[in-house]
């Protein structure tokens, strides 16, 4: 007879025992999960590829290749994964109780920015003189960022502020040849002292959120033209280390004309000095945790005036169009992201007696979202050759980017969060786990339809631009008239389109611009897609042959070709 006391001395020696041989392992065998995806080429993608052409930007493949190797290597996906489990840290003071009101980031931030910055992921297109040049960097979003999304908001800014600084042409003369410059030098020190900048923005507050003529921050001029003091509290700040920021401040009627103007606020002043701006605390976000979110507070904050006082919201319209593209822009990224994440899991995964990619019903579902994918990365980079040529002066073009922006921002992250939550499905348990990275991506997909206006938002902004520029109607028609005749059910989605915008108001407005997505997305896929995506597209998103969630495509569809044309090469 034994005593409770022996028991686990024997039962530990028994174990002991057995682990010298083989089969005491038996349990711990990994059999039947995929290795690891990097490396791999994140410009591996047909459709990107010939976007890139189409779009004029043919001329950047062979450095896309090059980044897309980088953005898929072990050391770029481990930068990703680093910067966003450890988070930015707010240091309101520094350990003598001065204000210092910084932010600490982990190296892998930094890692990541110095990569985007130096490849022309920020301001460098509008220094660029070459056509494509806006493709371009697009592209190199597309691509960049399947590293991780977070560190895509202060470059996605600084691009955005460079035409607004336009207005200004001495403030232009100053800060855009560092905002258009390929340094990243973070830290905050004299904007002039350092080799580039990056800009922020703070326009929302807490009583307005898009809304921002509802803006109480206030500015009142000082006796040095052109300069004012800021008083307020801004609700979402986002980057806050970033060197310089546009910012809307309501101006009091007087000596000028008064109203909701913007603003030039440098966190260092030009003698050295510390601007005021007093983080209050950091956003506590469902996602994008590798980039701090902040509340600042001015108190005497010195600013520039961009533009005319009482201007502000068409001082930012341009603002608004490049960041709106940059949300269609990581949308789709995310939508490709995923689905290579999917397609790689998917190869590698058996059940049921054979690899999961050989399954009927999960080649519907990867298939379906191969649809989606291409899709969006089309109108992005159709949008992106719109910004281009518009940039270069085809008016035209300007009104086709005025309406379609506004459509892709309200479409395409629309559609993120289901089909990022279709992606991760596809790796079961697996991808319901941190380690996989997947929820890190469907935490990061609501965000992009948030940013720069809401759903509702986008879709009235189609309305009011209809409204105000019946140009941006011929062109979105000229757009579609390409297609033309080439399938019958895109010609009759069309035709209900043209319907729908005699009969247009906000009630119906998501409907409306919903098809005006579909219609323009259907145009690019039938003119420049396979037969198989065109055809599966039309037959599922305008012919209604389709159900309700991915995977339901019809038996016709040729998933076969869908599924060669949208996955990587085999490993």
């Amino acid at each position: 007879m034994t005593t409770l006391a022996q028991e686990p001395y024997e039962e530990y020696e028994e174990y002991e025992e057995s682990a010298g041989h083989p089969e005491g392992y038996a349990t711990h065998d990994v059999t039947n999960q995929p290795p690891p995806l990097a490396p791999y080429d994140a410009s591996d993608d047909t459709a990107l590829m010939e976007g890139l052409r189409r779009e004029g930007a043919g001329w950047a493949e062979d450095g896309l290749r090059r980044l897309g190797r980088r953005a898929g290597s072990a050391e770029a996906q481990d930068w990703g994964d680093l910067a966003n489990r450890h988070e930015p840290v707010l240091r309101t003071h520094d350990r003598y109780g001065n204000r210092v009101d910084e932010v600490e980031y982990h190296p892998s931030w930094h890692h990541l920015l110095r990569v985007a910055v130096g490849e022309g992921l920020a301001g460098a297109p509008w220094a660029d003189d070459r056509p494509g040049a806006h493709v371009a960097r697009t592209a190199g979003g597309l691509v960049w960022g399947h590293t991780e999304a977070g560190h895509g908001c202060p470059t996605s800014m600084t691009y955005a502020a460079v035409p607004a600084l336009r207005g200004t042409p001495e403030l232009a003369k100053v800060y855009e040849p560092l905002l258009t410059g390929r340094e990243y030098e973070p830290g905050l020190r004299t904007p002039t002292e350092k080799r580039g900048l990056l800009a922020g923005m703070g326009m929302t507050e807490k009583q307005g959120g898009s809304d921002v003529r509802t803006n109480t921050t206030t500015a009142t001029p000082t006796a040095e033209p052109g300069v004012y003091t800021l008083h307020g509290h801004k609700w979402f700040t986002s980057a806050p280390m970033c060197d310089v920021f546009l910012v809307l401040a309501q101006v009091a009627p007087g000596r000028g004309q008064g109203g909701l103007s913007c603003f030039l606020v440098p966190r260092v002043l030009p003698d050295g000095t510390r601007n005021t701006f007093r983080i209050q605390r950091l956003k506590d976000k469902l996602g994008n945790r590798s980039n701090a979110s902040s509340e600042p507070e001015f108190d005497g904050t010195v600013a520039w005036l961009v533009g005319s006082e009482g201007q502000g919201v068409k001082t930012i319209i341009e603002m608004v169009n490049c960041t709106r593209l940059d949300c269609v822009m990581s949308s789709a990224t995310l939508m490709r992201k995923t689905l290579v994440e999917a397609g790689h899991h998917v190869r590698h995964r058996s059940a049921f007696g054979a690899r999961l990619v050989d399954q009927p019903l999960m080649r519907n579902v990867l298939a379906d979202l191969a649809l989606e994918s291409e899709a969006a990365t089309a109108l992005t980079l159709r949008l992106a050759g719109a910004a281009d040529r518009a940039v270069r002066g085809d008016t035209a073009e300007a009104a086709f980017r005025r309406i379609a922006t506004a459509v892709g921002k309200y479409w395409v992250t629309k559609r993120g969060p289901a089909f990022t939550a279709e992606a991760l499905e596809c790796l079961g348990g697996n991808g319901y786990v941190e380690e996989s990275g997947m929820p890190r991506h469907y935490r990061e997909a609501p965000l992009l339809s948030i940013w720069e206006g809401s759903g509702n938002v986008n879709a009235l902004d189609v309305l009011r631009a209809l409204g105000r520029s019946p140009a941006t109607a011929h062109a979105l028609f000229a757009e579609l008239a390409l297609a033309r005749g080439a399938d019958s059910r895109l010609d009759a989605a069309v035709a209900r389109l043209e319907t729908g915008l005699t009969e247009a108001s906000e009630t119906g407005a998501r409907r409306l611009v919903e098809l005006m997505a579909l219609t323009l997305q259907a145009s690019l896929l039938v003119r420049h897609a396979p037969p198989a995506v065109a055809d599966a597209f039309c037959a599922t998103r305008l012919g209604g042959d389709w159900g309700h969630a991915f995977g339901t495509l019809p038996s016709t569809a040729d998933l076969g070709g869908i599924l060669a044309r949208a996955l990587p090469a085999a490993d």
